[in-house]
């Protein structure tokens, strides 16, 4: 049943013309009434409706890109890639291999200049939600989602439904480094774009096993993350596949992604295993963070311990030792996204693509010497 105007104003307890004044921001309202307008308007997921509206007309090119933590360079590489590629100027600064020859279509402007407009989650569940319904209140051409997924079962419901309204008004959604929606969700995507987090986990740690590594720790991210889950299930089967037994969750400790999660993860990893050789991280910062805990503790990277992280982020390289890392492709997937979100390149076959984690082996680890 669609919801009309009168719908919201009778639940707001105001006139239909108090609604359309809130909505449209051309006249003054008081803060109370326009906050009970726009709580109504979110509880009966209203959208302003017809070409005659001057803002549904106005926004209709604006693209959302959602990210946990603009301040992280994972997700700071995607959203200015994808932006670049939505603002009408593709192949801008961010091609790369594997990616510059993928197909577009139409002409490289196909589509039009678009509003490109990073929205900063934190990592909330209800700043997400919240995002993606002003979107959809603005009647967005495309949103474009980044980074792991919260598992949380009642969340994942609310985006699948909220994503499916979206959809269904004509907006794109596109998954930029997150795993399609599970179950019936996974209709209302334009396209997705998953990172090998399980296979790159694995060569990793497979990496440091070649080595003659057996007694390792791991500085996993946050709890109930799809990324933090892939990552570790990875690490996991490498361990299993070499016959070493995996002291349940005692060497595993969950964290932020952050360099201070992973000083705080490292000290506490060495308090209960001190002949630790090797600690995988769950990205770069958290490893610059080990590497920082182990030279505090008097120890030498890789001649005690070595350290290896994941992304491959630019400072990874120079890092003292370079660090040994995964490498996913950020820019060119966010690239890849942004093309897409425009409708300038075909989506993958069934929607879905898994793009590649490799491998980059460089002086943070070598055979251990205890």
């Amino acid at each position: 049943m669609t919801v009309t105007l009168a719908d919201v104003a009778a639940r707001a307890r105001v006139s239909p013309a108090t609604v359309s004044r809130v909505l449209n921001g051309n006249y003054p309202v008081a803060a109370s009434t326009r906050e009970r307008v726009l709580r109504a308007v979110d509880d009966l997921d209203y959208v302003l409706n017809g070409p005659a509206s001057s803002l549904a007309a106005a926004t209709s090119d604006l693209v959302g890109i959602l990210v946990n933590d603009i301040a992280d360079p994972f997700f700071g590489i995607m959203a200015g890639a994808a932006q670049t590629e939505i603002s009408g100027r593709p192949g801008a600064g961010h091609g790369g291999p594997g990616q510059s020859g993928a197909p577009h279509r139409g002409s490289p402007r196909a589509g039009g200049e678009k509003l490109a407009v990073v929205c900063n989650t934190g990592g909330s569940p209800d700043h997400e939600l919240r995002y993606l319904t002003l979107l959809q209140r603005q009647r967005a051409a495309a949103v474009v989602l980044t980074g792991g997924a919260l598992e949380d079962p009642a969340h994942v419901a609310a985006v699948s439904a909220k994503l499916a309204r979206i959809a269904d008004a004509g907006t794109r959604v596109v998954l930029c480094g997150r795993p399609p929606l599970p179950g019936p969700g996974s209709d209302v995507i334009h396209a997705a774009l998953a990172f090998d987090n399980r296979g790159g986990g694995r060569r990793l740690t497979e990496h440091l096993v070649a080595l003659g590594h057996r007694r390792f720790g791991y500085l996993a991210g946050p709890a109930g993350r799809t990324t933090t889950r892939h990552r570790l299930e990875g690490h996991r089967a490498a361990l299993a596949a070499a016959g070493i037994e995996e002291d349940g969750d005692r060497l595993t400790v969950h964290g932020p992604y952050a360099r201070r999660s992973g000083y705080d993860g490292t000290r506490e990893l060495l308090r209960r295993e001190p002949g630790l050789t090797a600690i995988v991280a769950a990205n770069d910062t958290v490893a610059l963070g080990a590497c920082a805990a182990l030279r505090d503790h008097g120890l030498r990277i890789p001649d005690d311990v070595s350290v290896a992280g994941f992304d491959d982020l630019p400072f990874s390289v120079d890092a003292v030792p370079a660090l040994t890392t995964v490498r996913l492709p950020l820019a060119e997937a966010g690239a890849r996204a942004g093309r897409l979100a425009m409708d300038r390149e075909e989506p993958p076959p069934g929607g879905v693509a898994t793009i590649a984690a490799d491998l980059m082996a460089r002086s943070s680890t070598a055979p251990p010497r205890r």
